[in-house]
């Protein structure tokens, strides 16, 4: 029962260290033709440390349970730790496939609305306050008309990543 136990402790072990060392592993064997693609899918750290924990634990269980033995419980473990290992490459694939949505540019900034945080002179730059894929974000802002701190206003162009024209909203 502790080769067993053992396996499964270091299924365990192994997984959290694939935790660690993500592609640690995969970049001390880049180069190696043979090797290359190969940890990237069904023999990636988290699908073998699936199938040893799995194999190790549901062994010691059958052997410590039952009267099948060694031969018995490695019979149960494999298959076992064939299914979770199988689990977690297609877990794994598709967490990698899922991609977030697209990254905001600064063109979506045009028409959005703003509150000046320092006062903008004519033809001068001062700072807004708007809001970029739901988080707030304070850019440079140009104006061609004086503005002052607190206005709101809307963002007319896109100058760079961190300056935007603006002008102010009329009520």
């Amino acid at each position: 029962m502790a080769w067993f136990l053992g396996l499964g402790i270091a299924g365990v072990v192994l997984l959290a260290l694939s935790f660690v060392l993500d592609g640690v592993l995969e970049g001390l064997l880049d180069g190696i033709s043979v090797v290359d693609g190969l940890l990237d899918g069904l023999l990636s750290l988290p699908v073998i440390a699936g199938f040893l924990s799995m194999f190790g634990f549901s062994g010691a269980i059958v052997l410590g349970s039952s009267g099948l033995g060694p031969v018995g419980a490695t019979v149960v473990g494999v298959p076992a730790g064939v299914l979770t290992g199988w689990f977690a490459y297609r877990l794994s694939r598709a967490l990698m496939r899922d991609s977030s949505g697209a990254v905001p540019r600064d063109d979506d900034l045009i028409g959005a609305s703003g509150s000046v945080v320092t006062a903008i002179p004519a033809d001068g730059y001062g700072e807004v306050l708007v809001h970029r894929a739901g988080q707030p974000v304070k850019l440079s802002a140009k104006s061609p008309v004086p503005v002052a701190r607190g206005a709101e206003v809307w963002v007319e162009q896109a100058l760079s990543q961190s300056a935007v024209s603006v002008r102010p909203v009329e009520r």
